[in-house]
Formats: C-alpha cells, structure tokens, sequence
C-alpha cells in the first residue's frame, strides 16, 4: 500500500483552513488512518477548527482499545465533536467554527470509512465511485427532487452543509465499509478540489498517472487551473 497527502491554499483564500493527515502504521486498533478536514469559520477559526479536531481525534483512537473499529470511530468522532464545542469557548474569535471530517482505514481486504461534512471518498478502478454522501442542503434538494445534479454543481448555496464537526451538540456520522480490490485507489478530497473538477476528470487523472504523486499534484494543479476558489486537499491510497 502507497499513500500521498496533499494541502494546497488554492487561488482565492488568505488561509489554508484545510487539514490532511495519513499514518501508514497502527493508530489505536486501526492499523493506518487517512483523513481530510475542511474547517470554517472565520480567519483563525477555520484552520484551528480543522487541525484540533483532527490532532484530537488522533489522539483519542490511541487511547481507546476496544476490539471493534466501527464503534471505536464513531465513539471518538462523538467525543472530538463536544470537545471542538467546548474549545470554540475560549476566544470569540472560534465562535462558530467547525469541520468537515472524512476519516479512511484498510482493514485487511476492507475499507473503513467515516464521513462528516461535504469532504468525499471515492473509490477508483475502472470507474470513479463517490462512497459518502454529501451532507449539504444542495445534495438534499438533489434527493428531493428539486434539483439535478447539475444545477447542484452551480447553485448559490452549493457550500451549506447541514453536518458538521462542531455544529451542534450531537453529530452522527455516516459509516461504511468497502470491499476492496487489488490496483484500487481511494481518494480523500475537500470541496475545493470537487468543485473545480467533474469526477470524469478526476478519475482520467488518477488512472491515467501511474505515481500516485504526480496524480496528487495533477489534481490540485487542475483546480487551480480552473479557477482554485477554495483550499484543495487531497489523500490518495493505492491498494497492493
């Protein structure tokens, strides 16, 4: 297994309020752990909202040494999001702040996955497959039917989500596992990324670009290219 982490501040923004983290090695009971956090708020809010929760969370998967990984990340995604609520106290400058979290584990032949916010997983072979579920209000007027996609891609309030580290005081996080195969590469990714590229295009250049690296450096280099008006993270694993 290979892995690459990639932030990049993009073309409009004054600060990277994005966060990446990856641990090839055991992490708790997990034995790696790949994550992207899109925080908001305001000028220090963001950035601050995004490294606590996930330098926290981190920290509480290696304490917490119960058997089951599924329990065990949403436990810790539970207790990061009071313990965010409780930090956002301190200063007024935190009020409001919050985070997207897409959290990532290969279990044996398995993909964990946790998903909070707007911030995806995809899963790449042959074709691009989006596994979470936005949480945004477009995506709900998209299953509502009162949007298409498309229109979802270009409406004014395409960047509202209605989960969110931080948010309020409860927080339920999607959880999903994924059968994997050999040659797949997952792909962690803030909206930064999403809304300068269809997935078509993201996925030519996944599988296009043999070094996950330059495939990193592609995507990003792309988003800026199309217009860069967000942060744009990326994490890219490529299964054995």
């Amino acid at each position: 297994m290979k892995a690459v982490a990639m932030t990049d501040i993009g073309k409009k923004r004054k600060t990277n309020q994005d966060f990446v983290y990856t641990s090839m090695t055991p992490i708790g009971i997990l034995p790696n752990l790949f994550i992207v956090a899109d925080g908001m708020g305001g000028h220090k809010a963001g950035d601050t909202a995004s490294r606590f929760t996930v330098e926290t969370l981190v920290k509480l998967l290696k304490e917490n040494l119960t058997k089951d990984a599924v329990s065990t990340v949403e436990k810790a995604i539970l207790e990061v999001n009071t313990l965010l609520l409780e930090k956002a106290k301190e200063s007024e400058d935190y009020t409001g702040m919050g985070t997207t979290l897409c959290l990532a584990s290969i279990i044996d032949d398995t993909l964990l996955v946790a998903n909070v916010g707007d911030s995806r997983l995809y899963v790449v072979d042959e074709d691009i497959r989006q596994v979470t579920r936005d949480h945004s209000l477009v995506e709900e007027m998209v299953l509502a039917g009162e949007i298409n996609k498309e229109e979802a891609r270009n409406h004014e309030r395409k960047n509202v989500i209605t989960r969110a580290i931080g948010g309020t005081t409860t927080v339920e996080p999607d959880m999903f596992r994924i059968d994997l195969k050999k040659n797949d590469r997952i792909l962690l990714c803030s909206d930064g990324l999403t809304n300068m590229l269809e997935d078509t295009e993201i996925a030519d250049i996944i599988k296009d670009e043999s070094d996950i690296n330059n495939a990193a450096k592609k995507l990003i280099d792309k988003a800026n290219k199309n217009g860069g008006l967000d942060n744009i993270s990326v994490v890219i694993i490529k299964t054995n």
